[in-house]
């Protein structure tokens, strides 16, 4: 399993003016990203969707958006708790090629991290490949449990269950010990109770709102301080398991806002997995995108 022991904390900055330069790093699942090359990068987030680990040749209109919506009011509510990368999301901040319509509503200029290779993920319920362990009386990536749960059900304390960026395939679920003892005792204690406490302060206010935040996972980084600052993207249906609180129930498989809608049409119609389909229908389309929109008309109280 690769060592972080050599991860560097300090990152040194070109001079503010240095001329800016642009150059595409990154084409993702969803995402685009562009590096500056003066500290800043530029992030859009697209309208594209993923499922069964294919790039769907049909995009989910406003998803972009309404991910890109989200992430930003989680940026803005938990900036007491911890820094984050955002600098603007301003058009008017970005490089001309950026100024245009298509990019309004998707794009954000952030600063440049030393990203830590973990993703950070907070369970707060008893679901998934943690009830499959739980049910077979196995302890869950050093994590046991005395209480009797059923599928579903919240836990007495959420808690960290870290994993392993992967720079091919899949990422490797890992203890939170493991990411400690591999990044000093001091950052992975921050790392987890800063995880902590965002799960927890953005989890009531979704909450309050109709959603239940199952479970998430969160990515950071360091600044040229040392500082550790929240980056990536923030409690969107696509790295979160986001439950309709008016239909959940203890013992149950609740139904996620998120592109399952999609995953189950394509599994009825034998495409999961399939990198040759054609197209996804209009009406199945409007549905996913509705489910966007909803969620984010809940949480943040406005739609796009």
């Amino acid at each position: 399993m690769p060592s972080c022991s050599t991860l560097k904390i300090r990152i040194k900055y070109p001079s503010s003016r240095s001329k800016s330069k642009m150059k595409k790093i990154i084409s993702g699942k969803v995402r685009e990203v562009y590096d500056l090359e003066d500290g800043r990068m530029v992030i859009v987030t697209t309208d594209r969707i993923s499922a069964f680990d294919v790039i769907l040749p049909t995009m989910i209109t406003d998803k972009g958006k309404v991910l890109n919506a989200l992430s930003n009011f989680w940026f803005d509510l938990t900036k007491d708790i911890t820094k984050n990368h955002m600098i603007s999301s301003d058009l008017k901040d970005m490089p001309a090629e950026f100024q245009k319509p298509e990019y309004e509503g998707r794009t954000i200029l952030v600063k440049k991290l030393k990203m830590i290779p973990y993703e950070v993920i907070v369970r707060g319920y008893m679901f998934g490949s943690m009830y499959e362990a739980y049910k077979k009386g196995e302890p869950f990536l050093g994590h046991s449990f005395t209480k009797k749960y059923e599928q579903a059900e919240k836990l007495d304390e959420p808690i960290v269950t870290p994993s392993t960026k992967a720079a091919e395939g899949h990422d490797i679920n890992v203890t939170l010990d493991y990411m400690k003892n591999d990044l000093g005792t001091d950052l992975g204690t921050k790392i987890e109770q800063t995880a902590l406490a965002i799960y927890k302060k953005c989890y009531e206010h979704a909450a309050k709102n109709g959603i239940i935040i199952a479970d998430t996972k969160f990515e950071f980084g360091l600044d040229e301080n040392g500082d550790l600052v929240l980056a990536d993207e923030v409690l969107t249906p696509d790295s979160s398991r986001f439950w309709n609180a008016t239909e959940y129930k203890v013992g149950t498989s609740p139904a996620s806002y998120d592109k399952q809608f999609i995953r189950d049409w394509l599994k009825a119609n034998n495409l999961a997995g399939d990198p040759n389909i054609k197209e996804v229908p209009a009406d199945v389309v409007k549905k996913t995108s509705d489910l966007y929109h909803e969620c984010v008309r809940k949480i943040t109280g406005k739609d796009l």
